[in-house]
């Protein structure tokens, strides 16, 4: 027996020893959520496993006294970058830093200027306790990566313009990404060699002073460049996507035929294209100007491949305002500001991974476009809309500044929710097909599977100029001094989504399901359920306990009247 019992041991010992060693090699885990919420994406796993160097984390959203859904904001980064350390192994470390702990003003204040200048802003955020009483607390949900000596701040808190930046919904559409914000912080800090993308020239397009800021975004990812088109077949095949950003003159038919074999060949291309021509400066100079229809000579290309741009101006009851010099008290001119509904402030996106989660997205004489065509090989995602009260006004039409004088009421605004921009996807046809220049060497008469964006209002890439010629950030409204940061959103991530190959876009798009409870609820039904948890467990065991008595003494009766 005692042989036995030691043969049994012995195997049992080899056996644990045998599972631990073929575990060291193979690595396997189970996520038994139903959203799949602690299982990486497999761009972000291939991500992390070819990290070639360290990389580290600091979280300064941190602190015993955080409002409770930025500390469950705070256990989900906790809980994600724990799943990243499985995949990058000792090449990541993180910590967690409260930037509010030191006592002394100044030494907080100083930390404050610091994550400021790296770009890292708080919030003040409310908190509201049992007894119905506000507070403010300073929140920091923010985070420095540091990678081969390079430091990168991001803001893990999103900016959707229809929800309260500390709100229940906006910390948890923040929740959603935090993934793809650590992800494609990384994927910054560890490019390599930026691909090429292009703005074309030659058609009086915007000039580099007014693209200077949305050039200076994209660079971080790209390479960007500049230059004529000049009918050169073959001379964008280099680049991953160009940019065709408010031309007011027309395309010739060659430059038309080189963008065309461009996007045969698999290129992407955004289009950003007015409807109508309005003179800015001259309605500032002279309080009023004739809005003319613009043609490119585009309008054969655009239409073979599914969009139109219509000679019309949008007009939306939410918009933003517009600035007007009057004589003040001092003699100096006054600037009042005024409802201009030919800035329509778009605040009506779609859940496609480019939109969603956005800011207000501000455009300036934007023109209204239809998707056309049936084909079966190109997908039409309607992108950005203008609100359920808008107003189409046709062209040749006056713009008067002395219309602002006359008021506006909602009701006047009829039309509902017109299309600014519509990404399409797919199988492309040749505008060029069954014409002479098919007859050119290589051409290509239907593209390979690739993506576009057509938006018809060409303003919302332009940062406009201030009087000392220094740019303005895109998005920045110079009479109100508000920063609509989704314009920069917008077209960040578009440009990230056409150009993108490695599936980066693909882990914005995930969505984890935040299952809160009923606040209404939970308070008129709190003293219910205090009292259910106290008694329910006592008096289960009270009956248990009274059961096991009964039992006890029926089967003990049995026995002693079988005795006797």
């Amino acid at each position: 027996m005692k042989k036995q019992n030691i043969t049994q041991l012995s195997i049992a010992l080899i056996i644990i020893v045998l599972v631990g060693y073929i575990s060291s090699f193979v690595f396997t885990r189970f996520d038994l959520t139903s959203e799949k919420r602690y299982t990486l994406s497999p761009t972000t796993q291939k991500f992390l496993s070819n990290l070639d160097d360290n990389i580290y984390i600091k979280v300064y959203l941190h602190g015993d006294d955080l409002p409770v859904r930025f500390k469950r904001m705070q256990k989900s980064i906790k809980e994600l970058l724990d799943e990243f350390k499985v995949y990058a192994g000792n090449k990541l470390e993180y910590e967690f830093i409260n930037p509010t702990a030191n006592a002394d003003k100044k030494v907080r204040f100083e930390i404050y200027k610091q994550l400021y200048h790296k770009g890292i802003s708080p919030i003040e955020a409310e908190e509201i306790n049992d007894e119905g009483k506000t507070s403010q607390k300073m929140v920091f949900p923010s985070s420095l990566l540091i990678y081969k000596g390079k430091e990168l701040g991001i803001n893990l808190l999103k900016s959707d313009a229809r929800f309260q930046p500390d709100g229940e919904v906006n910390v948890n559409n923040s929740i959603n990404a935090l993934e793809y914000e650590f992800t494609n912080g990384m994927r910054k800090l560890s490019i390599k060699k930026k691909r090429q993308i292009a703005f074309i020239e030659g058609h009086g397009e915007l000039s580099e002073l007014e693209l200077v800021d949305i050039s200076r975004i994209w660079a971080e990812y790209y390479d960007v460049r500049r230059g004529a088109i000049g009918g050169k077949t073959g001379v964008l095949d280099n680049f991953e996507a160009i940019v065709i950003a408010k031309p007011t003159r027309a395309f010739s038919e060659n430059d038309k035929y080189v963008i065309d074999q461009y996007i045969m060949q698999g290129g992407k291309v955004i289009w950003l294209l007015d409807g109508a021509q309005v003179n800015i400066d001259s309605l500032e100079r002279n309080g009023q100007v004739i809005a003319m229809p613009l043609s490119l000579n585009l309008e054969d290309q655009l239409f073979k491949y599914g969009v139109r741009i219509n000679s019309n101006l949008i007009q939306d009851w939410n918009c933003a305002p517009i600035g007007l010099a009057k004589g003040g008290d001092s003699g100096r001119p006054q600037i009042n500001l005024y409802p201009w509904y030919y800035y329509p402030l778009i605040g009506l996106h779609s859940k496609h991974v480019i939109s969603k989660y956005l800011d207000l997205v501000k455009v300036q004489y934007a023109s209204s476009l239809d998707t056309v065509g049936l084909s079966s090989e190109i997908k039409k995602t309607l992108l950005l809309k203008s609100s359920e009260s808008s107003l189409l006004t046709s062209v040749p039409n006056l713009i008067n500044l002395n219309s602002i004088q006359k008021k506006k009421k909602r009701s006047d605004f009829t039309q509902k929710h017109k299309a600014l921009a519509v990404l399409l996807e797919g199988k492309f046809e040749s505008v060029f097909k069954n014409r002479t220049a098919q007859n050119q060497k290589n051409f290509k008469a239907k593209s390979e599977k690739t993506k576009m964006l057509v938006i018809s209002g060409a303003d919302l890439i332009r940062n406009e100029i201030a009087a000392d010629g220094k740019p303005y950030p895109l998005g920045f409204e110079r009479f109100s001094r508000r920063l609509y940061a989704g314009n920069s959103e917008f077209l960040l991530n578009a440009i990230n989504y056409l150009c993108d190959d490695e599936g980066f876009m693909d882990v914005r798009s995930r969505e984890l399901k935040i299952r809160l409870l009923n606040k209404k609820k939970v308070t008129a039904e709190k003293t219910f359920w205090q009292w259910l948890n106290v008694l329910l467990p006592a008096g289960s065991i009270g009956l248990l306990g009274l059961l096991v008595f009964y039992v006890r003494k029926k089967k003990y009766s049995v026995q002693s009247e079988a005795v006797s």
